[in-house]
């Protein structure tokens, strides 16, 4: 169906397939990281009006990237077997109607952070820049995955900055951490694509990485995972957050095991286990938080 012929239910279905809302594992993994910032910063239970600019923002900002992504790779999604009934690749909407739909979500988030103090203010702009320029790395660098972490750990200095007013140390390594889970999981994700890719010229970490993709996946997660206890003992953190973090471990560890043929569905399953284990991580540092 051409995009000129849907009546308006239609095409608004078309728009919330646009922004992904059928798929929320995307603003899940953006949520997660998000969370652990604001529990950490307010050592607890955040503010209330910070929390749900935030939690509003991770879907608002998700969802301009998902449209921003799809203008991007408008002429490369038809020729992905798993891309090419998106709705822009399938000419069911505009490329002007993804430009436009993504900047009205965009100017929504922005309106949202005006209400936070003008630190925060300032460093939406660098999230903002890497939202709308992560699509395009692949077509420059092997290292699309490693942009994407950065795009998705903005948010944890910026609920610092907008819980406390200053990134502390503690901000900037949880920022790291979030950056190399991001690249393990979304090696996952490309290793799905990585035949495609290889055929049309995209790059992607899983080509980068080759043979030596799943080892390299591992000593990500071990990373992070070491990362997570070093955060621990920096902050006396106790039992129900290093129980989070040995079953965050557990989940890693089948995540591997999920991968070891590179068989694109297992692939993406162990993609999709990134959430339980974002939200493991979450769970331990709330209820230790609950707790003391």
């Amino acid at each position: 169906m051409h995009s000129t012929t849907l009546t308006t239910r239609q095409r608004l279905r078309e728009y919330a397939l646009l922004m992904r809302m059928d798929k929320p594992i995307g603003t899940l993994l953006l949520l997660w990281p998000t969370l652990w910032g604001l529990w950490l910063a307010a050592d607890g239970m955040p503010d209330w009006h910070v929390l749900l600019v935030f939690v509003l923002g991770v879907f608002l900002m998700r969802s301009a990237g998902c449209a921003i992504n799809d203008f991007a790779d408008r002429n490369i999604d038809g020729r992905v077997q798993r891309t090419q009934q998106r709705p822009l690749a399938a000419n069911r909407i505009s490329a002007k109607e993804a430009v436009l739909l993504a900047a009205s979500l965009a100017l929504v988030a922005f309106a949202l952070v005006l209400t936070m103090n003008s630190f925060t203010i300032m460093l939406s702009f660098v999230a903002v820049t890497l939202a709308a320029t992560y699509p395009f790395m692949k077509r420059y660098t092997h290292l699309p995955q490693v942009y994407l972490g950065a795009a998705f750990a903005w948010a944890i200095p910026m609920s610092f900055a907008a819980q406390t007013g200053e990134i502390p140390s503690l901000a900037w390594w949880l920022f790291i951490i979030t950056i190399l889970w991001t690249t393990a999981y979304d090696t996952m994700y490309a290793m799905v694509d990585r035949d495609d890719d290889l055929k049309i010229g995209v790059k992607s970490t899983a080509i980068l990485f080759g043979q030596a993709d799943i080892a390299i996946i591992a000593a990500l997660q071990g990373l992070v995972l070491g990362g997570f206890i070093l955060i621990g003992l920096s902050q006396s953190l106790g039992l129900f957050y290093y129980a989070g973090i040995l079953l965050a471990a557990g989940l890693a560890m089948y995540q591997l095991w999920l991968i070891r043929n590179r068989q694109r569905d297992c692939c993406f399953r162990a993609f999709l286990n990134n959430n339980w284990l974002g939200a493991a991580v979450f769970a331990g540092i709330f209820l230790d938080t609950l707790t003391r």
